[in-house]
């Protein structure tokens, strides 16, 4: 018996951004621990400070192109607005 699964293209997308990077924040674990050294963890760690924004931008993204076909024009606004905000008081921290 077959169950076939239908997935929106855009929760599918951002599913995926999101095991691709659990993917690399794990290997990248991995790795520290292979190496075993603290100064190569912290080189691998800076590294992912690149993957976390990218994630986070690119699937926030995607989950607003999916729902600007859904939401009001006013909603949108607020939503973006609610997307500024948090990356202001991330840029503060």
């Amino acid at each position: 018996m077959r169950v076939l699964f239908l997935f929106d293209r855009v929760v599918l997308g951002m599913a995926l951004l999101r095991f691709l990077s659990s993917s690399i924040e794990f290997s990248a674990a991995m790795l520290m621990l292979y190496f075993n050294r603290v100064e190569t963890a912290f080189k691998i760690n800076s590294l992912l400070a690149l993957v976390g924004p990218t994630v986070l931008l690119t699937t926030t993204s995607l989950g607003l192109v999916g729902l600007a076909q859904k939401v009001s024009p006013s909603s949108m606004a607020i939503i973006l607005l609610g997307v500024i905000l948090i990356f202001i008081g991330i840029s503060r921290l």
